[in-house]
């Protein structure tokens, strides 16, 4: 399908809700690996994931919207965050 998604669970699991609003949904052929994805610690917090083709995306709303906030690097193998309040 070539689209670009992150999957979430309210349910611990049980359901899974498809996620893609701001990501690639056309010729996308991209993983992202196990360690490339991380949240960080503010009371609202942030989603971050990165790329086999070099993206890295931010949510700041629990993952229903996404935006880019790195690109055109190499291959993203791991993604930590650290939050400054």
């Amino acid at each position: 399908e070539g689209r670009l998604r992150v999957y979430r669970s309210r349910t611990g699991g049980g359901e899974w809700e498809a996620l893609s609003e701001g990501l690639p949904q056309r010729d996308c052929y991209q993983n992202v690996l196990r360690d490339a994805m991380a949240v960080d610690t503010l009371e609202s917090p942030g989603i971050y994931f990165g790329t086999t083709g070099g993206s890295v995306y931010a949510s700041a709303d629990a993952g229903d919207s996404w935006r880019p906030i790195a690109e055109h690097l190499p291959r993203v193998l791991s993604v930590e965050v650290q939050a400054i309040p």
